[in-house]
């Protein structure tokens, strides 16, 4: 029971972090600014994900 709950976590974070890097690839952001935030993202999956969802470029 306990590596279903935390294989489904697994790929809710997975989900969740493409969502990001495709929302931050869109923005007008600069390309370094992207390029920052994807790395963030993918380096620290959960970390990144929060920082992205507070302070990451919108629009």
């Amino acid at each position: 029971m306990m590596v279903e709950i935390t294989g489904l976590l697994g790929l809710i974070i997975l989900i969740l972090d493409v969502y990001a890097i495709v929302k931050t690839v869109q923005s007008n952001a600069s390309t370094g600014a992207k390029v920052a935030w994807v790395v963030v993202i993918l380096l620290l999956p959960v970390l990144g994900l929060l920082l992205w969802f507070l302070f990451g470029p919108k629009g």
